[in-house]
């Protein structure tokens, strides 16, 4: 069985920090996809990162460039996604996702219904 497991979630002040985690629990003999989403009412999910596990590259969605950092530990089977410079409408609720998408498809542009997800962690950032 496969689970992920956010957490970090909580409010911040606009201007502030704030790391999410999600356990994966994934096996370590297979290449995955990792990426977090994020969704607020009235909008669709988006995502906002990814990084392969292949060769740990990474690509983010423009509207968090520069402010957000995905990694990961496969030793620990760890999911991190470092968040600064918040604005207001960084709030959302954040995922954690995985599927088996090559380095070449693990594009936030090019992400659509992922294998496995957690139940996300409510990120509040306030002005």
């Amino acid at each position: 069985q496969v689970e992920l497991v956010e957490s970090g979630g909580g409010s911040v002040q606009a201007g502030g920090s704030r790391r999410l985690s999600c356990a994966t629990m994934l096996s370590t003999y297979n290449s995955y996809c990792l990426a977090w989403f994020r969704q607020s009412p009235g909008k669709e999910r988006e995502a906002v990162a990814t990084i392969s596990t292949a060769d740990s590259s990474t690509t983010y969605a423009e509207s968090v460039q520069g402010r957000f950092t995905i990694s990961q530990d496969n030793a620990n089977k760890a999911l991190y996604l470092q968040m600064d410079s918040l604005k207001p409408e960084d709030t959302a609720t954040y995922f954690c996702a995985a599927d088996w998408f090559p380095p070449s498809r693990c594009l936030v542009g090019r992400l659509s219904d992922m294998r496995y997800w957690g139940k996300g962690t409510l990120v509040t950032i306030s002005s």
